[in-house]
C-alpha cells in the first residue's frame, strides 16, 4: 500500500462509547463503580484466602492467583478507559504497551482457569493421589507456566505489531488499544498480523480450552457414577463456579479474536470487549464468593473478628 503524502501517526484518538456528554458521564460512573468493585472484590478474595488456614489448598491457591490476574487484567483497561473520557489521545507506543499487557493478562487468565480445571479433575477423579498430583511445587509450576504462555502470546503479537506503519486516520473505534481495531488503521499490509493473531489465538486458546474440556468430561463422568444425590450435588457445586467463569471469558473472547473482519461492528466489538475485559474480572470474585460456602464462612469469620476488635 502506498504511503506518499500521508503523515505518520504518532498518537491515536480513542473514541468514547457515546458522543452524548450526559451518556459519557454515565459511562464514566459505571466504569468507575465496576473498577472499584473489581478491586475490592478480588482483594477481598486474596485477603480471605491468605488469612484463613482452612483455605490453604491448591484450589484456593489458584483462586488467589486468578484474583491477582483479574486485578491486573482490569487495571490494564479500565483506568485508561476512564482517562479516555477526559483525555482521548494515547501515543502509538503507549497503545502498543497497553495491548501487550492486555494480551499478557488475558493469556495468563485462560491458562490459570485451565489449571483450575485440572485441579478439580485431580480432586474428583483421582482423590487418593490428589496430594501428590497437586503438590505445592506443581501448583507453582502451573501458575508460572500460565504467565509464561501469556507472555509469549503477547510478545509474539506485539513484535509483529511493531512492524506496522500508521498514517492518515488515527481514530480507534474502541475504548482501549486491542489488536483487532488497531490492525484496521495500519497503512501497511496486515495479512501476516492477522494470520499470527488467529493462529496464536486458536493454538493457545484451543489448547487451554481442550485441557478444560477434557478435564470436565472426566469430572462429569465421575460425578454421574456417584450413587448418592447429595454426593453428586457436592461434587458438582465445587465445579459450577469455575464453569460459569470459563463460559463468561471464553465465549466472548474467542468470538472477538477469531471472528472474520467482515462481521465486525463497532457496537459488537465493544460489547464483547466490555464483557471479557471489564465485567468478567468483576464477576469472578462475586461468583466464587456467592457460590462457595468455605469462602463465605471464612469471610464471616474475618468480619466477625474485625467487628470484635473494633468494639473492644
Amino acid at each position: 500500500m502506498k504511503m506518499k503524502n500521508q503523515t505518520t501517526v504518532t498518537e491515536f484518538i480513542l473514541l468514547e462509547l457515546s458522543s452524548d456528554p450526559q451518556m459519557q458521564i454515565f459511562f464514566f460512573l459505571v466504569f468507575l463503580v465496576i473498577y472499584l468493585i473489581t478491586l475490592s472484590g478480588n482483594i477481598m478474595i486474596m485477603v480471605v484466602i491468605r488469612a484463613d488456614s482452612h483455605l490453604q489448598t491448591p484450589m484456593y491457591f489458584f483462586l488467589f492467583h486468578l484474583s491477582f490476574v483479574d486485578i491486573c487484567y482490569s487495571s490494564v483497561t479500565v483506568p485508561n478507559a476512564l482517562r479516555n473520557f477526559l483525555h482521548k489521545t494515547i501515543s502509538v507506543n503507549g497503545c502498543l504497551v497497553q495491548m501487550f499487557l492486555f494480551i499478557l493478562s488475558a493469556g495468563a487468565e485462560i491458562f490459570i482457569l485451565s489449571a483450575m480445571a485440572y485441579d478439580r479433575y485431580a480432586a474428583i477423579c483421582d482423590p487418593l493421589h490428589y496430594v501428590q498430583t497437586m503438590s505445592k511445587g506443581i501448583c507453582i509450576q502451573l501458575v508460572s507456566g500460565a504467565w509464561t504462555m501469556g507472555f509469549f502470546y503477547a510478545l509474539l503479537n506485539t513484535l509483529f505489531a511493531l512492524k506496522l506503519h500508521f498514517c492518515g486516520l488515527n481514530q480507534i473505534n474502541h475504548f482501549s488499544c486491542e489488536l483487532p481495531p488497531l490492525l484496521q488503521l495500519s497503512c501497511t499490509e496486515t495479512f501476516t498480523n492477522q494470520v499470527v493473531l488467529l493462529t496464536s489465538a486458536v493454538v493457545l486458546g484451543l489448547s487451554s480450552f481442550l485441557l478444560t474440556l477434557i478435564s470436565y468430561i472426566h469430572i462429569i463422568s465421575t460425578i454421574l457414577r456417584i450413587r448418592s444425590a447429595e454426593g453428586r450435588h457436592k461434587a458438582f457445586s465445587t465445579c459450577s463456579s469455575h464453569l460459569i467463569v470459563v463460559g463468561l471469558l471464553y465465549v466472548t473472547g474467542f468470538l472477538q479474536y477469531t471472528k472474520p473482519s467482515s462481521v465486525s461492528s463497532v457496537v459488537l466489538d465493544e460489547i464483547f470487549s466490555i464483557q471479557y475485559s471489564i465485567l468478567t474480572p468483576m464477576l469472578n470474585p462475586i461468583v466464587y464468593s456467592l457460590k462457595n460456602k468455605e469462602v463465605k464462612t471464612a469471610l464471616r469469620n474475618i468480619l466477625g473478628k474485625f467487628s470484635m476488635c473494633k468494639s473492644a
